[in-house]
This record gives C-alpha cells, structure tokens and sequence, in this order.
C-alpha cells in the first residue's frame, strides 16, 4: 500500500500493524487485541486526516498510482464489452479506450482516458493525454451509440490532451471543438464522469452531458496547480496555493454549478475500496439513465444546451 505524505500517521500505524502480525506468525503468539486497536486507531486517524483535506491533497489522490482507472470502472460495472479501435484517419490512441456494453443489461457506449498501471504502460497510454485522433476516436464511437441508440459514458481522467507539436499539426484544438459542438447535440443520453484528473481542454473534450459528475477526490480545471503556479509565480513551489485559489475540488465545482452531482468515495480515497466505489458508481449511472431515458430527446438537447450556456456569471458597470 503506497501513502501519501499527509498520510504519514496512517503509515506508522500501519507500519506496526504489520510488525504484529510478523511476531504473531513467528513466535505464535496472540497480538489480535493489540492489532484490533491499532486498527481502531488507524480508522480514526484516517476520519480526521479526510475530513480537512487541502485542494492540493484532493490533487494528490486524484493522482494516486493505485486508483482505479478507466478500464477498471469497466470491467467492474459493464458486462459483455467490446473495445473498438482507431479514428478511420490517422490510428489508433492508445491514451483513449472505448466500445460497446451492457449495464444491466442494456446496450451502452462507454469510453473514456486511460493512463496506465504501470511504468511501461503508462507510457504506451501517454499517461492519458489524448492526441487529437483520440478525441475523433470519441467522437466516432459517440456518433455510432446515436445511430444504433445506446446511451454514452464517459469516464475523465486525464492532465490534459497532449499539447505536443505533432497534435497541433493534426488538429488538436479543433479536433476538442468539434466534440464540443457534437456532444451538445447528442440525441442519446450523456453522462460524464470525472474519475480522477479533469484537466482543460482534455477532460472538455469528452465531457459535454445531460450529467456532469466527480468523484468526490477529484478536481476539475482550466488548467493545473503546477503549471497555474509556473506561469503566475515562475515556480512550482506555489502549487499548493494555486490549488486553493483555482477552485478545483468537487465541492467548489458543485457550488458553482459547473457539475450536476458529487459521488462520494470510500473513507481514504478511492484506491483503499475500489470494489466499493466501482458499485456506487453503477448504482448512480443505473438511477440516472433510467431518469434521463424518460425524457425526449429534443428535451434533453435542449436541457443540455441551456446547462452549458448558463455557466458562468458576470457583472455590468455603467462608463
């Protein structure tokens, strides 16, 4: 089990927990009381350590090397999944998964960013930043649910799309707009789920829905605390006070009315119970498109457009 470093406590208990069991196994001797309270205490210490957590510690999880990722949701909550490949231009991106399922039973498109779980595969994946065949891969799978009538997920978890030379040339900024125009006029239901890292233009590109929703150690931007930091203080050392003054968290994000819905997460993130997580997130998609199939779909398009077009606030001064 890997901890953070605000997680420090949690790692000395753990760290004895151990050592306990080690003693029993050798010297067979019965530590059960001991360990029970141990166990206690790391309960407790872990109640107190997430229920103030900082911006930039809900980065850190959202982070995490252990959380679950795209794939994992989808082996968890779908069953008969087909994954389908390339953009029918340029290849196929690695960095984005999707394809046709079922939940419960009823036929889905489901797609989203995927990193990788390891150092070899996170550089196959390109650590989840889509290029911009990618984002025309979604685009493709999205327009295919809406022939055949499937309604589309998708799951968010990526620092960005991959701002290297080689996108641009291809079209990366048009390649996001052009999902951004597609996606409001989808006449399938929509539900997009940020999982971990919902950064700039890359989580925008699969993330216009009838239903936008965190996961509660999650955080959504323009752009992120290191490179917020990097640009306003020409260093990294204030990405924790670009993180606060950035409002990335769920909670800020559900305040402000930019998301529909925040789903809590297991007590220690995500990564410490992802079996649990994976169920309450079927069980939030199961209610919701249930909801959302009820209604039309000029309804729903209709809703989705005033959602997106109301976001933000303003004021007006007299000159």
């Amino acid at each position: 089990m890997l901890f953070l470093d605000f997680e420090k406590p949690l790692e000395d208990l753990h760290n004895q927990i151990n050592k306990l069991k080690e003693i029993s196994a050798k010297n067979k001797v019965d530590v059960s009381n001991s360990i029970r309270e141990l166990e206690a205490a790391m309960e407790t210490t872990r109640t107190q350590i997430y229920a103030n957590l900082t911006p930039w510690q809900r980065v850190q999880l959202s982070r995490h090397p252990e959380r679950p990722y795209t794939l994992y949701y989808i082996e968890q909550i779908f069953t008969n999944f087909t994954e389908l490949f390339g953009d029918r231009q340029v290849k196929d991106d690695k960095a984005m998964v999707g394809g046709m399922a079922e939940l419960n039973g009823m036929p889905v498109m489901v797609m989203g960013q995927q990193k990788g779980v390891n150092t070899k595969m996170r550089q196959m994946r390109n650590f989840g930043m889509a290029n911009p065949e990618g984002y025309r891969k979604a685009l493709r799978l999205m327009k295919m649910a809406e022939k055949f009538n499937r309604p589309i997920i998708t799951f968010i978890d990526t620092p960005g799309a991959y701002p290297g030379l080689e996108a641009e040339e291809r079209g990366q900024a048009e390649a996001i707009a052009r999902n951004l125009f597609e996606m409001v006029n989808l006449k399938v239901p929509v539900i997009c789920v940020i999982i971990g890292e919902g950064a700039s233009g890359g989580a925008l590109g699969i993330g216009i829905g009838d239903k936008v929703v965190m996961l509660e150690n999650t955080w959504y931007s323009v752009i992120s605390p290191e490179s917020c930091s990097s640009i306003l203080w020409r260093s990294w050392n204030f990405k924790e006070k670009a993180a606060e003054q950035l409002k990335l968290t769920s909670k800020d994000m559900s305040g402000f009315g930019l998301v529909d819905d925040v789903i809590p997460e297991p007590a220690g993130g995500a990564h410490t119970h992802p079996d649990a997580m994976a169920a309450t997130l079927k069980e939030y998609l199961t209610n919701t498109l249930e909801k959302l199939r009820a209604m039309q779909a000029d309804e729903r398009i209709e809703s989705r457009i005033n959602k997106f077009s109301g976001m933000g606030f303003y004021t007006e001064e007299a000159v």
